[in-house]
């Protein structure tokens, strides 16, 4: 999102839409008890970003619980506690990317067991060709209590939307958060239909993969049409709206 668009986005809307993030997660399946976390980075002056406070599941939390956290660790505004492997991985991608705006970090089974495959994510589907050469791949260190990964895990990350954290997980960003929840939506999708068919694999056959040269046509192809990714954030909210409308309390 540029600057202007950030600005625009005062920080009670992006503090409903990343609550809207955190509830839409866990009826998606994606939660993992009181871990993983969506941030997002809030405009104005200094560094400072939106995160959840540790301790609530993923559908407990409200707008008002979000608490903000600057590049330091130190907690802005709110009397929560947060995760520090959380902070780590967010504050490492806040820092290095002006762009990504919104970050969002799963332990989804699929996501994770693509994680363990030695050659990542394959070129299996049309969904994902979208992630043809725009997702790095990061080793995994232990748990990310050591603010020295911050530099590696930047580097992993480069300019891609994504990133496979290996033994761990999946990460994606962009400019809203509509943008990174349905990056990470699709290459979660992605995820399970790699795992659907390695365990169909024995049954119906080898698979068979894109042609490089078709999943790179296809991923143009994708990025001709990613504003439509604020029309299907909108469906998710409107569904959101009405059966889970405590979100924005």
């Amino acid at each position: 999102m540029p600057a202007a668009t950030l600005r625009a986005a005062d920080e009670k809307t992006l503090r409903r839409d990343l609550a809207a993030a955190y509830r839409l997660a866990a009826r998606f399946g994606w939660d993992d008890t009181l871990y993983t976390h969506f941030s997002v980075r809030l405009p104005g002056a200094g560094e400072r970003f939106l995160l959840n406070p540790f301790g609530l599941m993923f559908n407990e939390v409200c707008a008002s619980d979000l608490i903000v956290v600057d590049l330091e660790g130190h907690i802005v505004d709110g009397d929560a506690r947060y995760n520090p492997a959380g902070f780590t991985i967010h504050s490492a991608v806040h820092m290095a990317r002006d762009d990504a705006h919104c970050v969002i970090h799963t332990h989804t089974l699929a996501g994770m067991a693509v994680a363990a495959c030695e050659q990542g994510l394959l070129q299996l589907n049309q969904i994902s060709a979208e992630f043809h050469q725009s997702v790095g791949y990061h080793p995994y260190e232990g748990v990310a209590f050591n603010h020295e990964e911050r530099a590696r895990i930047q580097a992993a990350l480069g300019e891609h939307m994504a990133l496979i954290l290996r033994h761990h997980g999946l990460l994606s960003v962009g400019p809203t958060v509509a943008d990174a929840f349905c990056i990470m939506f699709y290459l979660n999708r992605a995820c399970e239909i790699q795992l659907a068919a390695a365990q169909l694999a024995g049954l119906a056959g080898p698979v068979t993969r894109i042609a490089p040269a078709v999943s790179a046509h296809a991923r143009q192809q994708f990025r001709r049409v990613e504003h439509e990714r604020a029309l299907v954030w909108a469906a998710w909210l409107r569904e959101l709206d009405r059966v889970d409308p405590g979100y924005q309390r």
